[in-house]
């Protein structure tokens, strides 16, 4: 299980809402589970409303501050704007590339936001809600 402070959460969704109706992306660096960073990444999906892929030199760029900074990839977060409960599509199980992070993904569609988190696993083409907590800051 992954934490994540209460201010990364609010900067997730808040990054959901401002990119609606496309869809946002980045990665979430940590250590032992616990969360210390966000890395905003530029969705350039050729229909950003329904799927994601992140610009390649930020997502290296990202890694490497990562590796700098002692972290880990801990999480990969997307939202899906027209859902109220988000669950992996088709296409995040078949992109999953990273089996040892957790996904977050943020709803947009209902009355506020929801963020789930899954454990996906592209090899065996399956995913899983876990859970997460939210610490202080």
């Amino acid at each position: 299980m992954i934490t994540i402070k209460s201010s990364h959460r609010d900067e997730i969704i808040a990054r959901a809402c401002a990119a609606d109706p496309n869809e946002c992306c980045g990665l979430i660096g940590g250590d032992n589970g616990r969360a210390t960073s966000i890395y905003p990444l530029r969705n350039i999906a050729q229909n950003a409303q329904v799927s994601y892929e992140a610009a390649p030199e930020e997502l290296f760029a990202a890694q490497r501050l990562m590796r700098a900074r002692g972290e880990q990839l801990l999480a990969i977060y997307h939202s899906h704007p027209r859902a109220a409960e988000p669950l992996p599509s088709d296409t995040d199980v078949r992109l999953a590339y990273y089996p040892d992070a957790t996904y977050l993904i943020v709803g947009l569609a209902g009355a506020s936001p929801a963020l789930r988190a899954f454990v996906i696993s592209e090899r065996e083409q399956r995913w899983k809600q876990v859970e997460y907590a939210i610490a202080g800051e």
